[in-house]
């Protein structure tokens, strides 16, 4: 099975750590902005980030493959089968794809893309306005329901967990991290996530390539 793409797309790390914690062996493929790489455009043929492909079966959209995922090897599960937890996790999925990704990637684009590979000097302006008042409500709802347990669903790690911690990665490497003192629970949930193996050789990876 490959995955194409950047690492440092929250999209593709959040397949990348799915398949870690059912312990399904991947290669990712790196893929740069605007490739056209025949193989990638086979499996994503919009050039979203990531593309799949698995044999002769092409697919793209981070939440779709982990859906293939889950079903080809369904233990662990990452999606609960009980109907109020499955509906949970999905809608965290959903949240951390188009609300959260939304303000941590007008940071990451503008502080990190953009002068580093794109060549020209990001909006600081849009990054500061998303750092200030973009972002401090979406840590706030996630500290308001994160549980005891330090799990969003099910007392036990899911696709939630998985998809929610993926944008802080893009937060980090801006040197970005929440108020621990704010959100003790965040930031506990975010340590939690960082050191498991799948996150943690991601973020390692990612901090080599971004310092090279």
């Amino acid at each position: 099975m490959i995955v194409y793409g950047a690492s440092v797309s929250p999209f593709v790390r959040k397949v990348v750590v799915v398949a870690a914690e059912k312990a399904m062996p991947i290669t990712l493929r790196q893929i740069g902005l605007g490739a056209t790489d025949p193989e990638f455009l086979a499996a994503s043929p919009f050039r979203k980030m990531p593309g799949f492909s698995d044999g002769d079966f092409h697919i793209s959209d981070s939440s779709a493959i982990v859906q293939y995922l889950e079903a080809i090897q369904p233990a662990p599960a990452m999606i609960p089968a009980e109907a109020r937890a499955r509906a949970r996790t999905i809608w965290f999925d959903e949240f951390a794809d188009t609300i959260l990704t939304v303000a941590a990637g007008k940071m990451f684009f503008n502080r990190i893309v953009s002068p580093r590979f794109l060549g020209q000097p990001g909006d600081e302006a849009a990054a500061a306005n998303a750092e200030a008042s973009e972002l401090p409500p979406i840590l706030a709802y996630i500290e308001g329901v994160l549980p005891t347990s330090g799990h969003l669903v099910d007392d036990r790690m899911t696709l939630a967990d998985i998809s929610v911690a993926s944008p802080f990665v893009n937060l980090l490497h801006c040197g970005y991290s929440p108020d621990a003192a704010k959100y003790p629970r965040l930031t506990a949930f975010l340590a939690m996530m960082f050191a498991r193996p799948g996150f943690a050789r991601t973020i390692a990876a990612e901090q080599r390539a971004l310092a090279g």
